[in-house]
């Protein structure tokens, strides 16, 4: 028979969808040809149910030819699609791709899929190192490096080095910003009172018409509303972020931009390390001691890490609504022993209709397979760190009290108690450290999945898993991998 395999990891604007694609192969492989499709699944690797059925398929002998709308659907690694193409051949398989115009049953077929392989994975990955560096370059001018503007402000453009780039000015939001700020301030207003008292005043979100606690902490969290001065660089360096520019440049006026990778498992906002920061072309229109004053009391009462929220599943914090993006939550009703997921955009806003019919024991299950048969093939891992590797943990933090410490010795009134906080809080966090692994014995084991403790579970499902999206009986998950 005929196959013809598709694969989308995510719907985007510029790419074509399943659907597509498999129109686009039927125009070769015909309409009884057998259909083959994995969605949000990345071409990274080869963990696809629907692919690992169609080579099974193939192993078994009843499959000929396999059609793709473009190579890059079928794999986007070449050491990956080498060993596929062994398999393949050796029983008698051939592939075809609709839209770069080669079969392999011809010599020159083959040898062109060889020449697209090579020079696809080429292309990829000296493109994404251009979109790289020009993505750092422009942070470090200053300029707004891109997506939607912030809340409060709008995009425009202005010379920078004599070259046109992205900047942002305040626009009538920037009022409702500062509001936000002034009234978060006041010993007496929690995130949750303040969204609720916007919510009903009218006042429209950044993307909804209701506030939340997450988009208010994001607009407080900021660095792009504040005008950054000397307090501003010292909380920053605090924080361990790498700062682009000397203290000079924090000049009362400018905002700054902040980028870099986080780590999921950790706290968002109060682990910056490794993050940078630049002073920005915009000015900002929050004064630094306001600023400075709601980040003291956003630290008090800090976000909490998805990776170890929840009690009821090891999945809680990656599941969310595939209909309007909300976290999806479970309640777990005690007298039929079950739980129920249900879209918190539904439940805690009524701005949701979605409703969700999946079973979490049944999804649990089907997730901790296909986890399962990526461990298997890893090497053994140490789940519990060694003696050697605490040590590394405690001499960073003993690094970062070494920083405070200089940056103590310089640094104004405001700043200081902040920085005072964060060295006894390390002080506190070595200790605890040096506590723990008295005595204790080094343990080493192969990961088995299904033998995990429940928050070893909620640790590695999030170091695979992007998010679940559920919406009525149907599941999307997008892997990391």
């Amino acid at each position: 028979m005929n196959a013809i395999y598709a694969r989308q990891s995510i719907d985007k604007k510029d790419s074509l969808s399943i659907e597509g694609q498999i129109a686009e192969c039927r125009k070769f492989a015909g309409e009884d040809a057998k259909v083959f499709k994995d969605k949000g699944y990345s071409g990274k690797n080869i963990k696809r149910p629907a692919f690992t059925e169609l080579m099974k398929a193939v192993e078994a002998g009843t499959v000929k030819k396999i059609f793709v709308y473009r190579l890059d659907r079928f794999s986007r690694s070449i050491a990956d699609f080498s060993r596929l193409w062994e398999t393949l051949s050796v029983n008698g398989v051939e592939f075809n791709s609709a839209t770069e115009n080669f079969d392999t049953a011809t010599p020159i077929g083959r040898a062109m899929l060889n020449i697209v392989m090579t020079f696809a994975q080429l292309e990829r990955e000296t493109t994404a190192e251009r979109v790289r560096d020009n993505y750092i370059h422009r942070f470090r001018l200053g300029t707004w490096t891109g997506g939607p503007a912030p809340f409060g402000f709008e995009l425009t453009k202005i010379l920078v080095d004599g070259t046109r780039a992205s900047s942002l000015v305040a626009n009538d939001k920037s009022g409702i910003v500062k509001m936000i700020f002034e009234e978060y301030a006041k010993p007496e207003t929690s995130l949750r009172g303040l969204a609720k008292e916007l919510t009903e005043k009218g006042i429209h979100g950044p993307k909804r018409e209701v506030w939340d606690n997450v988009t208010l902490s994001r607009i407080l969290h900021s660095p792009v509303y504040v005008k950054a001065d000397d307090d501003v660089y010292w909380y920053y360096l605090a924080k361990g972020l790498q700062i682009q520019q000397e203290i000079e440049v924090f000049d009362g006026i400018h905002a700054c931009n902040v980028i870099g990778r986080r780590d999921r498992s950790k706290n968002k906002y109060n682990s910056l390390e490794g993050q940078m920061l630049t002073v920005a072309n915009h000015e900002g229109f929050i004064d630094s001691e306001l600023w400075l004053t709601v980040q003291e009391k956003l630290s008090k009462n800090p976000q909490i890490s998805r990776v170890n929220a929840g009690k009821y599943s090891w999945l809680t914090g990656l599941m969310k609504c595939g209909k309007c993006g909300y976290a999806v939550k479970i309640n777990y009703i005690k007298s039929e022993d079950k739980c129920y997921l249900i879209c918190s955009g539904r439940s805690n806003f009524s701005t949701c209709t979605s409703t969700i019919n999946i079973d979490l024991r049944e999804l649990e299950m089907k997730i901790a397979e296909q986890i399962d048969d990526i461990l298997k093939e890893s090497p053994p891992e140490d789940l519990i760190p060694a003696t050697r590797e605490v040590s590394s943990d405690i001499l960073a933090i003993e690094q970062k009290i070494e920083r405070l410490v200089t940056a103590l010795s310089e640094c104004s009134e405001i700043s200081a108690t902040y920085i005072s906080k964060q060295i006894e809080a390390l002080h506190k966090q070595r200790n605890d450290i040096m506590n723990s692994i008295k005595n204790e014995p080094r343990k080493i084991r192969q990961i088995d999945f299904n033998s995990l403790e429940f928050d070893e579970k909620k640790i590695i499902a999030a170091e695979f898993i992007e998010r679940i999206l559920l919406e009525g009986n149907e599941v999307n998950i997008i892997w990391k991998i």
